[in-house]
Order: structure tokens, then C-alpha cells, then sequence
């Protein structure tokens, strides 16, 4: 049973700016191929910018009965020492000059919160992890309430 899930997807705001910088490559681009053939850089471009977005949005989260998952990561809610959910100034002064270069980090700027999952394993040299996510109290609140 899921207690927490979310997906660090990039904001519609993103797109629009995103997709007109695209355009425009893809005009200059363009611009050194006469007719039909400087119209092959749009779909290529816009396709690329698109895949890109979709793939900085891909990170999915979530907190299940024995693990928490972040992407690719799993870490079993037996290690979960502590979890601190972190407002953007917090999180800017943990990932800045206060980072500790062993933490496991998925960081999403788009993302303003996000939780310090501090660890106990004595096998494993990560002190903690620092996730973004959109709703760090809801997100620590059950890596509390499961681990």
C-alpha cells in the first residue's frame, strides 16, 4: 500500500517558454536551408525540447509499507532515521556550502520544498538524502509514520 506518491513533473509554465526557445533555434537553424527543407528543424527541435522536458519530469516518488522509492533509488524505511521536511530557504542552505558531498541528492529547481531523509545504516557511507518534492510535510509526515 502506497502512503505517500507524487511526481516532480515540470510546471505548464515551463512548456511555454521552453517550446518558444525551441522555435526559435529551429528558425535559425532553419535559415540555412531554402524552402520545404528549413522546415525540417522545427519538428525535430520542438520533438527534442519536448522529450527533454518530459524526461526532467519523469522523477516519480513514493513511500510504500517497506521502502522509499525516488526514481531509481530504493531505500528500505528501516534506515530512515529522521525526516525533516525543508522550506526553499532551508533547502538552499543544505544543498549550498552546508552540502555534505557524500549526500544522495535529486534536486529539482522548479520545486521550492523538500524533505532531509537522515539515515542509519552502518553499511553505507550516505549521511542522508534530500529530495524535492511539492508537499515536504505530507511526504516526511509518512516516512515518519511508516518507518
Amino acid at each position: 500500500m502506497l502512503s505517500h506518491t507524487e511526481r516532480l513533473s515540470v510546471p505548464w509554465w515551463l512548456w511555454l517558454p521552453s517550446l518558444l526557445v525551441g522555435a526559435v533555434l529551429a528558425a535559425q537553424v532553419g535559415l540555412g536551408a531554402a524552402g520545404p527543407r528549413g522546415w525540417v528543424a522545427y519538428p525535430v527541435v520542438l520533438t527534442l525540447v519536448t522529450v527533454g522536458l518530459w524526461r526532467l519530469g519523469r522523477i516519480r516518488i513514493s513511500v510504500t509499507e517497506d521502502e522509499f522509492v525516488v526514481d531509481d533509488a530504493r531505500l528500505p524505511l528501516r534506515h530512515v532515521a529522521q525526516a525533516i521536511p525543508l522550506d526553499a530557504e532551508t533547502k538552499r542552505e543544505l544543498l549550498g556550502v552546508h552540502a555534505d558531498p557524500m549526500a544522495f541528492v535529486v534536486q529539482r529547481p522548479w520545486v521550492p520544498g523538500a524533505v532531509q531523509v537522515v539515515l542509519d545504516d552502518p553499511d553505507d557511507v550516505t549521511p542522508y538524502w534530500v529530495i524535492s518534492s511539492r508537499r515536504p510535510e505530507d511526504l516526511a509526515r509518512a516516512l515518519r509514520r511508516v518507518g
